[in-house]
């Protein structure tokens, strides 16, 4: 699976899943040269593709904000930090 629009077909489960898959792959070493190189770009898409992923997700969350009375009040974007 080296196509990138394949990459991007993933769910975030898959391509998480396949980027261990690759890191494990790599830290063991038994990849030859090439290989390794290919799968470092591989990884290095599914990385980008789960990070964006995820700043997509935490702008679509939202908080419930609770006004005086401790009812709901509306909602306001969600600060991790």
């Amino acid at each position: 699976m080296t196509d990138e629009t394949d990459l991007s077909a993933l769910s975030f489960e898959q391509a998480l899943k396949r980027l261990e898959e690759i890191v494990a792959r790599l830290e063991s070493g038994e990849a030859a040269l090439d290989d390794s190189i290919t799968l470092y770009t591989q990884g290095e898409a599914l990385r980008a593709q789960c990070e964006a992923r995820l700043k997509d997700a935490q702008a679509r969350i939202e908080k419930i904000t609770l006004g005086a009375d401790g009812a709901a009040a509306g909602t306001a974007p969600f600060d991790a930090g």
